[in-house]
């Protein structure tokens, strides 16, 4: 199912959750702001494009090969090109020339095949509150597999073994260089940018089944939507500043502010880098608010038919019909 991006306003006046360090290189790798995207155009399915939203992304899409045949087809190649990928991509959205018209196309995840999904879990305050669980001190890291990655208008498909999913809204961030045991000052310069992910999870699997360790019932496929594009760091006025809502069937079920996480975006960079080194195209789901259907009294849960909208100010919304 193929829905339009729908614009959305979420108005709060927000404070870090921790002081922040001015430092030189805490911002994008090239000092431009874009929305990178990945897209094939109708009838060349099997043919994956990179791209550069015009405007807020109600335009239309520059094709970055069109422009340059050089260019790789893929975000995550694009991204290992560092600085040097990310200016031809400025040229190119500069020029406007190879412009596609959005009913042309068909917007992919803004990453695919990561090497990497890393998860937070009980990152704000008020979801553990919501399940009387204690405030964690340390990061609470899990993963989902790659193939669980659906592109922003996709359905996400209730699996037979599941009778038990739910919604989860999560701002997600994607490394845009390589580094091991990065100092937290730093941790931003090695993020490409921010985009919206809903960690769709099967709580049967993940609460009651196969010892409540929580990979399979986070990671059936379809079940982490991701989109609609990549907006880099130097876009995103302030990635601790930003309202986060979900909706099911158009009712609000999630309503947040990024400033209630217990460990941001520098904090995880530098964290998850202690244990393993972190390449281009690496995706973080940094955790979910409070108002997941499994905690309500009674629980609900995704049914076929639903449609789940994911939003996050100044990056968009993921729009999945369940099925």
């Amino acid at each position: 199912m193929r829905l339009p991006l729908r614009s959305f306003s979420i108005f709060r006046s927000l404070i870090s959750h921790r002081k922040q360090t001015s430092h030189p290189q805490r911002r994008g790798l090239s000092g431009v702001g874009m929305r990178l995207v990945q897209f094939h155009r109708h009838g060349e399915e099997g043919s994956i494009r990179v791209g550069v939203e015009q405007g807020d992304g109600g335009l239309g899409v520059v094709d970055l090969k069109a422009f340059d045949p050089s260019m790789p087809s893929t975000m995550r190649e694009l991204l290992e090109l560092g600085d040097e990928g990310l200016q031809c991509a400025q040229r190119a959205l500069s020029s406007g020339q190879c412009v596609l018209q959005r009913s042309d196309i068909r917007l992919l995840s803004p990453v695919l095949a990561p090497e990497k999904v890393v998860c937070v879990g009980m990152n704000y305050r008020d979801h553990c509150l919501e399940q009387d669980a204690p405030i964690p001190k340390e990061p609470i890291i899990f993963s989902k597999f790659p193939s669980a990655i659906t592109g922003p208008y996709d359905d996400i498909i209730l699996p037979p073994e599941s009778q038990e999913v739910d919604w989860e809204v999560e701002l997600a961030f994607v490394i845009g260089r390589r580094g091991k045991h990065i100092k937290e000052e730093d941790a931003l310069s090695y993020v490409a940018g921010f985009t919206v992910a809903n960690d769709v999870s099967a709580r049967d699997w993940q609460m009651k089944r196969n010892g409540k360790q929580w990979l399979l019932g986070k990671t059936f496929d379809s079940f982490c939507p991701l989109g609609p594009a990549l907006v880099t760091t130097d876009a995103v006025k302030d990635p601790h500043s930003l309202g986060v809502r979900c909706l099911v069937n158009g009712d609000t079920v999630q309503s947040s502010n990024t400033d209630q996480m217990i460990f941001r975006t520098e904090a995880l960079v530098a964290w998850v880098s202690k244990f393993v080194t972190l390449t281009p195209g690496d995706v973080f789901l940094t955790g979910t608010p409070p108002g997941v259907g499994v905690f309500r009294k009674p629980p609900i849960f995704l049914k076929k038919g639903d449609v789940v909208e994911c939003q996050i100010d100044q990056l968009g919304s993921v729009i999945n019909k369940v099925v």
